[in-house]
Order: C-alpha cells, then sequence, then structure tokens
C-alpha cells in the first residue's frame, strides 16, 4: 500500500508524469547522460524529495504517536497535544524571524536545533506545570489541558512573530503554521532520514519495556525497567523526531493520534508491531494527504494540515466519546 502511494505521489500533481518520463528523469543522472531538462530537473529537485520527505515525516509523526500513547497508556495522547509540535513551530518560527540577523542560516542543521529547542522548552514546560505536588506524577487530564494551554501560549508567540517578521516572512509563517511540503529538498531529506530512522531504531529498543509499563509503573519496576529513565528516554526520541519533521514542514496534527489507534484496533496492542506499523501506516496516511492536497486545486495546492485535521478531529471526537476507555 504504501508503495502504490508513493507511486501516485511522484506521478501526480500540479504536472503529471508519465511513468517514460519518469524513467527518463532518473536515467539522467546517470553518468555520461545530457543534461536534465525543465521538467526533469522538477522532477529530480521538487516532487521525488518531496515523496521521500513526506513518508520520512508521516513516518515520525506517527511514531511519535505511538511513543506517546504507549508511555501514557492512553489512546488519546499524541505529541500535538502535549506542546512538541508547538514548541517546535515556534522555534522554528523564530529560527526564520531571527536567523538572519543573527547568521544562523548556513548550518544544515540550525532549523532542526532551532525546532528540537523549541520542543524541548515546551514539552518540559508542560511536564513540569501539570505535575503534582504530592507525588510529582500527572494525571492523563492534567496533562492534556495542560497542554491545551501551552499550545495557546506557544501559538500566540508564532503570531506574533508573523506580526513583526517582513511580509515574505510573515507569509511563509503563516502558511508553513498550517503544514506544507512544499519547501522539500535532499538537504530536508538527508535531515529527516537521520531523525527518523534512527529514533525508530531507538524506539523498537525500547519496545518490550514499554509493554511492561502497559500494566503499570509498580509492575514494570518489579520487571526490572527503569521507569524514569524510561520516560526521559521515549520523550526525548519524540521530541526530536518530531521537532524535525515539524521543522521542514510545519505543524501537522493528528497523523500520531490516527494511525496508531486504527493500528491497535487491528493488530494489538504490542508496540514492536505498533512502532513498525505506525511508521509505515503514518507514512503511507500523510502522503495520501498530501496528495489530495495537491490534486484539490491544482496547480495551487491546500495545506496539507487542513486535510490530516479533516481526518483527526473526527477521530479525536470519537474517542472522547469513549469516556471510560481514555480516562
Amino acid at each position: 500500500m504504501t508503495l502504490l502511494v508513493l507511486a501516485a505521489s511522484i506521478r501526480y500533481g500540479a504536472i503529471d508524469f508519465s511513468i517514460r518520463d519518469i524513467g527518463r528523469a532518473l536515467g539522467s543522472l546517470l553518468p555520461g547522460q545530457a543534461e536534465p531538462t525543465l521538467q526533469q530537473r522538477i522532477f529530480i529537485e521538487l516532487r521525488l524529495p518531496r515523496a521521500v520527505l513526506c513518508l520520512l515525516v508521516g513516518a515520525s509523526l506517527g511514531v511519535g504517536g505511538t511513543l506517546m500513547q504507549a508511555l501514557f497508556r492512553n489512546p488519546i495522547v499524541e505529541p500535538g497535544l502535549v506542546g512538541t509540535s508547538s514548541g517546535a513551530a515556534f522555534g522554528s518560527a523564530l529560527f526564520f524571524v531571527l536567523g538572519g540577523v543573527f547568521n544562523l542560516g548556513a548550518s544544515l542543521w540550525s532549523l532542526p536545533i532551532a525546532a528540537c529547542a523549541g520542543g524541548i522548552l515546551s514539552t518540559y514546560l508542560v511536564f513540569l506545570l501539570a505535575r503534582s505536588r504530592e507525588d510529582g506524577r500527572a494525571s492523563i487530564m492534567t496533562l492534556l489541558l495542560t497542554g491545551l494551554a501551552v499550545n495557546a501560549l506557544f501559538m500566540s508567540a508564532i503570531g506574533f512573530l508573523s506580526y513583526i517578521a517582513r511580509d515574505p516572512q510573515a507569509r511563509s509563517i503563516t502558511f508553513w503554521s498550517l503544514g506544507t511540503l512544499s519547501g522539500a529538498s535532499w538537504r530536508a531529506v538527508e535531515v529527516a532520514a537521520v531523525s527518523t530512522i534512527g529514533g525508530c531504531i531507538l524506539a523498537l529498543r525500547y519496545a518490550k519495556q514499554l509493554n511492561a509499563l502497559m500494566i503499570g509503573e509498580e509492575e514494570a519496576t518489579y520487571l526490572g525497567v527503569n521507569v524514569n529513565r524510561l520516560k526521559w528516554i521515549i520523550v526525548s526520541i519524540n521530541v526530536v523526531i518530531v521537532a524535525v519533521a515539524t521543522a521542514f514542514t510545519g505543524v501537522i496534527s493528528f497523523v500520531g493520534l490516527v494511525v496508531p489507534h486504527i493500528l491497535r484496533m487491528l493488530g494489538g496492542a504490542d508496540n514492536r508491531f505498533l512502532i513498525i506499523g505506525s511508521a509505515l501506516a503514518g507514512a503511507t496516511l500523510l502522503s495520501l494527504a498530501d496528495l489530495i492536497a495537491r490534486l484539490a486545486l491544482r496547480p495551487a495546492e491546500l495545506p496539507i494540515g487542513i486535510i490530516t485535521s479533516a481526518v483527526g478531529v473526527p477521530v479525536f471526537l470519537l474517542l472522547l466519546r469513549r469516556g471510560q476507555y481514555i480516562f
């Protein structure tokens, strides 16, 4: 299924490419071939990296949602609800506005590092404010409400940055904050590939410990799991993969909520299955959403966040209706 969606994603868009066009474009990369034509360059430099980046970002968001739901043992938790996405978006917007002033745009990793810093700040703030004074733990209800407040805080900060930015920057931030893959490049693919593949490998390493955590923190401790250490590791993996994805595509909500929930209904709650399945299903879902976003109003395109929200909001409301299953 993922390969079929990928094939459709690289073929269709503002410009459609036939199988022969794709073969010729890829053949132009071989040594001794003539310089690629304009159409071939559009495919190689715009369409293909966008499709690959979409796969990586979808995998990151899917795995991030799985990790957060496993950590809190709750199907309603996803990176966007605990402040990670909005914090990463704030870090990226701050880089867009002030990066040129401080000459921070030279490095390939400058934008991802700024996004990670914002994601760490917002996530830590949510956990700090939601933590109980008595035992230091945070209930799911308190965590989600605190996440909503912190999300509002950072989104207002992004609005302020848009207000003080120059017109091109403000337009970029506004469109980017709705989620877009229009800025995809092979440099972005390189960075996203490192964070996504590395994050998935680390997540699989701790899948068994997350399975033990499902029966409770005390029981997991009896089984030899260092629960506090596991929490920080999982949160760190989540922040890095989601922040890097957000840095290049903007805020894309609900992928991390919908994908793990569907997989859990289909194949059970084993996190070894969920992590691998969420990477593949997240990549497929986001690629399909990107294809719809490009075809709905072509040659213009919809922000991809609108498509994912249209799917995710009904699922979120359905989970809220099943209150006994969530809290």
